[in-house]
Formats: structure tokens, sequence, C-alpha cells
């Protein structure tokens, strides 16, 4: 990736003045959220060493770096969607960010939703704790569904299928 180019973080900066000054080691991120951008563009660039690096240790013992290079190459990706975060400021010690990666893998495009914790360590240096995806909110019925063959609820004797669930 070219210094030029725009960041993958989609921050409206170019790469060599947004993310890559982090990634290359050159300064350290301020923020958390600073860090959650630069780790999305490691991946959007290959730079595979730096997601293991700028991870806690019991991250990076667990650290998968042949499947991370793989689907770092194998994805297309499209951008980084801060949605919030709380503390993870330069004088705070922790930070939350919620986020989503936008990318397409195996011809198919994935909305990924994550909040990540984030700590500082000794030498002041952010680094990626945890993560937690977050999936869509599933429906929860106050009464149970009702089947095609159970009796309709109106009361009316006839099956659902055949009453007020007919043009389901």
């Amino acid at each position: 990736m070219n210094n030029t180019d725009p960041c993958p973080c989609k921050s409206g900066k170019e790469y060599g003045e947004c993310c890559h000054p982090y990634i290359a080691g050159v300064k350290k991120a301020p923020t958390a959220e600073a860090l959650m951008r630069a780790r999305y563009s490691a991946y959007a660039a290959g730079e595979i060493d730096f997601l293991k690096e700028s991870s806690v240790p019991a991250v990076q013992e667990e650290f998968d770096e042949a499947a991370s290079r793989a689907w770092s190459r194998a994805a297309k990706w499209h951008g980084l969607e801060i949605i919030s975060t709380e503390k993870g400021g330069e004088n705070d010690t922790t930070g939350v960010v919620e986020f989503r990666a936008a990318y397409t893998a195996n011809g198919e495009f994935c909305n990924h939703h994550e909040v990540s914790t984030f700590v500082k360590d000794e030498e002041g240096n952010w680094k990626f704790e945890d993560g937690e995806m977050v999936g869509e909110t599933p429906t929860v019925r106050e009464e149970p569904k009702v089947g095609r063959n159970d009796p309709c609820p109106c009361g009316s004797g006839k099956k659902y299928k055949k009453c007020c669930g007919k043009d389901k």
C-alpha cells in the first residue's frame, strides 16, 4: 500500500499520515480508537505482524499468523465505521471501541460488528485485549408462535392456515 493512498480505515486521510505511522512503529497510537483504525488498516494492508504486536500477551499466544495472513489476502476491504468509544483517550488506561468492519470474502459481503476492549501497557502503548461479536437482536415473542395447523387464535374454530394465516 502506498502512503499517498486513502487510508483503508476511511478516516479521509492518506495512509501515510493516518494509520501507517502506527503500523510502522514510528508513532504510538494516542487513543484506543486510533489503534483500532490501525488494526483494521493492517488487515487491509497485509501487515499481520502489527496485529500480533498490538495485542496483549494472552492474545499473542493464541494468534494464528497463517490464518490471519490468509484472511487478510483473501478479503477485499471496504472500510471501517466507528460506532462508539468509551474511554480510551490519551490519559486513560482502558478503552472500548464498538465498530463495523466491512469486507468481502469468498464473494460474500460481510459487516463484522464487534465491541473491542483495549488496555495500555507499562510503556504507554495501547493493546487489543478482547473482542465480542455483536449479533442482531433476536425477535422475542410474548406469546407462542401459532403454527399453520394450530387452531386460529381469533376463535373461529378453523385451522390458522385456513383462517387468519391464509394470506401469509
